[in-house]
């Protein structure tokens, strides 16, 4: 309602205030929240992920604080640029999400490209074509370069179309000279995290490789709003839960971890996150916020699951075990989880949108 009275909202709730904002197709709402809590008490958002301009106004009205971090949504981000004029822009990655949404990948990387023409204060992932292709015409780019394991919606050079060379350390190049960029702010390597020469020891309290790609694209853009890595480093080690992602539930008789996935590249990273003493229970569902097409489920990479045996629930829980019964993992259905008796032992539940809300209010009031 107020951007309908008043189309300028943004420009004037923003107007004298430090915002940064973060987009990409996996990590939004984390990394938003990495970034507000390594900035320091009294940092604006839209904590619960609205993150369209709605949402984002809702946010800004909820707070007068001074500094502003916003996660965005892949289409909405150059609306928000052009309206919050930020100080700093954080570029995660770029991979296909909903199936029903034709062509969206390389339709975003184009838009991107020419939305952040000219800008500065961009933090990119070097080590995602895509987000190369739309980050590199703006000015003074820090990349950083953070494992990306998921390659499969950037197998062609977005200049060229010719096909991209990967290479184990996350390296890749095209004929035409289009290339990962070699002069880096920040990187993961196996001796750690660095920014720029330092390096930062972060005890992560969230788990997976993706959050420590997360908190280090966090610390590299908080940099330019003067926010010193070691110092961020420490207040991200307070950091548990994101809305409810990673917090740990007690519930009949068993530990649950609760994590979010919504699409293949997602789902991996989850998966590679369970460790080898917690029993691994997935959850699809394929509704209107899911995305009604759920035959991405065979492009998830399940080498990870290996020798296990996965509970599957959701409303497409015969789809994900026979996903699952083909690659050799071993299955078990059950529709209703509400009727599972008392249990023990630790256990990861991976659910997409839908299910994940519908975890997240059993765990909470059962």
């Amino acid at each position: 309602m107020g951007l309908a009275v008043n189309p300028h909202l943004l420009e004037d709730l923003t107007r004298h205030r430090q915002v940064l904002l973060v987009s990409g197709t996996n990590g939004k709402t984390t990394t938003a929240a990495m970034l507000r809590q390594a900035w320091g008490p009294d940092v604006a958002g839209n904590h619960t992920g609205a993150n369209m301009p709605q949402g984002h106004v809702a946010a800004l009205v909820e707070s007068e604080s001074p500094r502003v971090v916003l996660e965005v949504d892949e289409a909405y981000l150059g609306e928000a640029v052009a309206r919050t004029s930020p100080r700093g822009i954080v570029l995660l990655n770029l991979s296909r999400d909903q199936l029903d949404r034709a062509a969206e990948v390389r339709l975003l990387a184009e838009r991107w490209r020419h939305d952040l023409a000219g800008r500065r204060g961009v933090t990119a992932n070097a080590n995602d074509p895509l987000v190369v292709f739309a980050a590199e015409t703006s000015f003074d780019v820090q990349w950083v370069q953070v494992p990306t394991p998921w390659t499969k919606d950037a197998f062609a050079c977005a200049h060229c179309t010719r096909p991209l060379h990967f290479v184990d350390d996350g390296d890749w190049w095209c004929e035409c000279g289009f290339r990962r960029p070699q002069h880096c702010r920040a990187r993961i390597d196996d001796d750690g995290m660095w920014v720029g020469d330092e390096l930062v020891d972060l005890s992560l309290r969230l788990p997976g490789q993706m959050n420590r790609s997360n908190a280090l694209m966090a610390l590299c853009a908080l940099q330019g709003v003067g926010v010193e890595a070691h110092e961020g480093a420490r207040r991200l080690e307070e950091l548990t839960s994101v809305e409810g992602r990673y917090r740990v539930y007690d519930w009949r008789g068993r530990r649950i971890r609760l994590v979010l996935a919504k699409n293949p590249a997602g789902f991996g990273e989850a998966l590679r996150s369970v460790s080898h003493e917690e029993s691994v229970w997935i959850s699809i569902n394929a509704r209107l916020a899911d995305g009604r097409d759920p035959s991405w489920l065979y492009d998830i990479d399940v080498t990870s699951l290996s020798g296990r045996s996965v509970m599957c629930s959701g409303d497409r829980c015969l789809d994900l075990a026979t996903r699952l019964t083909y690659a050799g993992v071993g299955a078990d259905v059950v529709e209703d989880p509400s009727h599972l008796s008392h249990g023990e032992g630790d256990v990861c539940v991976v659910a997409n949108y839908t299910a994940f809300r519908e975890w997240r209010h059993r765990l909470e009031t059962s």
